[in-house]
């Protein structure tokens, strides 16, 4: 029973976030331990691993559409790998009532990231104020991997899609455009997805039935919520990506 309730309240969660265009892991995360009653970890799991199966199908898409730079994206990802599979063991020393206020902090400042991430885009019209950064030299790969390195770490920790530290890490550091910063985070959250997903399995907080409904549920609400995008003012859209993570944070301080 427990499994048809989790996977109709993803059902109705992936409607928001397939109109707003969000990974969610914050939302989810939200919704499984205020909800339901799951311990955070085990929440922080298996919303980090649901993101891969949600950002494989962008991948692909961004990829046919010549969105990804992969060079670039396979460098951040797989630092990324790294500092998720680290840090998502680290969560298991932290209290569950500290971890919740951490990760609500984490969910507001994602908020913030992505209002800035806009704020740059429309400044720039989706183009990068500087020249994007060759990618060769060791300029170039220790930028890429710190970028991957910190912000895997902050997925694996607090169990998030960290999508606009990404797209700002690569905008602002290595220069990209907002186009193929967002196209090349979709192949990033990937690797990130996947090593934090197996750090938490490891240390015994990946719960595969739970991760199994809440990859059903929001993946047919958000193929379903996707077709409202177009049918609504920008400002309105725009205000609704930026709340989605604050309101996600506020419900998980409850």
């Amino acid at each position: 029973m427990i499994f048809v309730e989790v996977t109709a309240a993803m059902l109705l969660l992936g409607l928001l976030l397939g109109f707003v265009g969000a990974g969610g892991s914050g939302f989810i995360i939200a919704i499984l331990t205020v909800a339901f009653g799951y311990p955070i970890h085990t929440a922080l799991g298996t919303a980090l691993a649901a993101m891969f199966f949600s950002s494989l199908s962008g991948s692909v898409s961004h990829y046919r559409e010549g969105n990804m730079i992969l060079k670039t994206g396979a460098i951040v990802g797989l630092a990324g790998a790294v500092g998720a599979w680290v840090s998502s063991g680290w969560s298991s020393f932290i209290p569950e009532d500290k971890l919740g206020w951490m990760t609500s902090g984490m969910l507001f400042s994602s908020g913030l990231a992505l209002w800035f991430r806009m704020a740059y885009q429309a400044k720039n019209g989706g183009k990068s104020s500087s020249a994007p950064m060759q990618t060769i030299g060791m300029k170039f790969y220790a930028s890429a991997a710190s970028i991957g390195l910190v912000t895997g770490a902050l997925s694996g920790l607090f169990g998030i899609g960290s999508t606009p530290f990404i797209q700002l890490g690569l905008m602002l550091i290595l220069g990209m455009s907002m186009r193929f910063a967002a196209g090349t985070t979709m192949l990033v959250i990937m690797p990130i997805a996947l090593a934090g997903g197996a750090g938490y399995y490891s240390v015994g907080y990946l719960d595969i039935q739970l991760l199994i409904a809440v990859v059903i549920g929001t993946m047919l609400g958000s193929y379903i919520g996707a077709k409202f995008t177009k049918r609504v003012p920008a400002v309105m859209l725009k205000t609704c990506m930026v709340l989605t993570p604050m309101l996600g944070a506020t419900i998980l301080l409850l």
